[in-house]
């Protein structure tokens, strides 16, 4: 697939070896990994944050494997799922730091440029998140509110 916002075209990336149940070698059981999501979520972990602990840490190479449902859908289940999805979220602090830096530096064309394409990034991840109905039809994003909404 090609790059949205170059001209050059995409590459292959690694997969994941393909896994239909859950190893016999890893510590925890499906019900454990899913209390454990919780316990990391109270500490204040994201969802990809809690994916890496369980992998590195406590040798779970799949949540979703193992439990059948993935991080989120159990954080939904605690109702400890946080209000903006995570990529959104981290692309709106990438906007903030492009604008913090923008703010110092006027002439910095291509940051200019790069805050633009950042903000339309952002712009199709919210019209993808109101479409499936993950955000509220009524949510709007604005760099001068984006600050309340990452802190």
């Amino acid at each position: 697939m090609a790059r949205i916002h170059a001209r050059r075209k995409g590459r292959s990336g690694s997969k994941k070896p393909q896994r239909d149940k859950h190893p016999e070698w890893s510590a925890l059981n499906p019900k454990e990994i899913e209390t454990k999501v919780a316990e990391l979520a109270k500490e204040g972990y994201s969802s990809s944050q809690i994916g890496m602990i369980l992998r590195d840490q406590y040798a779970v190479p799949s949540v979703k494997v193992a439990t059948g449902k993935t991080v989120t859908e159990i954080l939904d289940r605690y109702e400890m799922k946080p209000e903006i999805p995570e990529d959104l979220r981290s692309l709106i602090k990438t906007a903030l730091s492009i604008k913090q830096h923008l703010d110092e530096h006027k002439q910095d064309v291509k940051n200019k440029r790069n805050l633009q394409l950042t903000e339309s990034k952002i712009r199709r991840l919210i019209k993808y998140y109101k479409r499936t109905k993950k955000l509220p039809e009524d949510w709007k994003y604005s760099l001068s509110d984006a600050k309340l909404l990452v802190e």
